[in-house]
């Protein structure tokens, strides 16, 4: 990462110890990509048991369930992003602007304080 590749990962804490962040924004768009849970999660290196187990999480969380499954054969299965999920991502890509917006300028002075050429880590971590 150079010092002009610096970004934010927004994660948003909601009332009642909801969390939402970019990993799950992450697996809904690649639902709403693969149009099913299993392809999604592979795509992103997740198994299949933890892209459920977020998104029962996610459907538990909002007044509307943000993806819908479909049963069915071959070819006649998946999933998609329900109204709500494609709202619940367009929310998130907005604050994710506001936020890079307007801590540009922050960030560009953290790049300012960074090494040039930051030696590699050491064995213990340091």
């Amino acid at each position: 990462m150079s010092k002009t590749d610096l970004k934010i990962r927004l994660k948003i804490e909601l009332p009642d110890g909801i969390r939402l962040g970019y990993g799950k924004i992450d697996l809904l768009r690649a639902i709403d990509r693969e149009q099913s849970i299993s392809a999604a999660a592979r795509s992103m290196g997740m198994s299949y048991r933890r892209a459920w187990m977020l998104l029962e999480e996610l459907n538990r969380s909002f007044a509307a369930p943000v993806v819908e499954t479909r049963m069915g054969g071959a070819g006649r299965g998946g999933a998609s992003l329900t109204g709500t999920g494609m709202r619940i991502i367009a929310i998130y890509d907005d604050a994710q602007t506001r936020a890079d917006e307007a801590l540009a300028d922050q960030l560009r002075k953290l790049a300012d304080e960074l090494a040039d050429d930051p030696s590699p880590p050491t064995e213990d971590g340091s």
